[in-house]
């Protein structure tokens, strides 16, 4: 009797622990009442065949915050916990803390420059309105593509400007052009030059880091010629705003930058806050590498992308 009341129990221990059915759903598929399925659970852990191990996932997060802190000479880190090192679930939660952040800092008269992406998406969406005035927000790249994928810029800007009571400056071109000299007559319009000069005012700038991978949004746009991606591929690390750099953060390819418009690297040095939201396996390099170049003064990412850079 004891033996099968062991091999029960066992039983009913993996079925709620290792398949994560309900009592109730393991009463129905045993035949058995759901009062002796808690018994048989309990009896296991009294047995010892389940040992249950609590991990409070916060208690090292201010400390990997002062790692990093230290380590990239940061103004300002958040780490955030993800139950997961997902790439999916990490920009969930790192999204969200960025919004909450967001809410915290913003105050009145103040220009935030922001970027686009499914990241600034995921900000966006998670914005809480705050009562402010005199606040603006420009974008900080162009956000016209040569293709049908989705880019957010606009979505992103709309939730930006209603969340802080004001209207989206937007940067109507593409990011990258085909030819420098183009470039720069484009810029010598008079709106196109004052969206430019008010993201070159933004005291905050809210931006994520792009890999250098073919999946990577910016290679799937149309912008670059495959030439350029393999050029990228070897030079590269990532991305901000379009700007490609280095595992030092510095300017990779000065012939595919100076076809690039909006905000530099050097502006966003020169930043109040410089505000880098980003996380996930993919990303490490490109963080790393933007922490080294000094172009982020704020990190804000999740514990498993944290232990990575440091």
């Amino acid at each position: 009797m004891d033996k099968e009341k062991h091999e029960l129990s066992i039983k009913v221990a993996r079925l709620y622990y290792e398949s994560d059915f309900s009592q109730q759903q393991i009463a129905q598929q045993l035949k058995i009442s759901r009062p002796t399925i808690s018994r048989l659970l309990k009896y296991a852990k009294e047995k010892g065949y389940v040992s249950i191990n609590i991990t409070d996932p916060f208690s090292d997060l201010d400390k990997l915050a002062y790692r990093l802190k230290n380590k990239y000479d940061l103004r300002d880190v958040c780490v955030v916990f993800s139950p997961k090192d997902d790439y999916i679930t990490i920009r969930e939660y790192i999204s969200k803390k960025a919004a909450e952040y967001l809410e915290e800092i913003v105050k009145n008269g103040d220009i935030i420059g922001v970027s686009w992406g499914t990241t600034m998406y995921e900000v966006a969406k998670r914005l809480m309105h705050k009562k402010v005035k005199g606040v603006e927000i420009v974008q900080l790249k162009g956000g016209v593509s040569h293709s049908e994928i989705n880019t957010y810029a606009y979505e992103t800007m709309s939730l930006f400007a209603a969340a802080f009571e004001t209207v989206p400056r937007y940067l109507p071109l593409p990011v990258i052009f085909d030819n420098a000299v183009v470039k720069n007559m484009v810029e010598e319009d008079r709106h196109i030059k004052s969206i430019i000069e008010m993201g070159k005012q933004a005291n905050i700038a809210i931006f994520t880091v792009g890999s250098v991978r073919d999946d990577a949004l910016l290679f799937r746009l149309g912008y670059l010629n495959e030439e350029e991606k393999d050029i990228l591929k070897k030079e590269a690390v990532g991305d901000i705003c379009s700007r490609f750099f280095n595992n030092r953060g510095k300017i990779c390819n000065e012939n595919i930058d100076s076809r690039t418009i909006g905000v530099s690297l050097s502006s966003l040095k020169e930043k109040e806050k410089s505000i880098l939201i980003a996380g996930g396996n993919h990303k490490v390099d490109a963080i790393r590498g933007a922490l080294n170049g000094k172009n982020a003064n704020v990190l804000i990412t999740d514990q498993f992308t944290a232990e990575k850079i440091l």
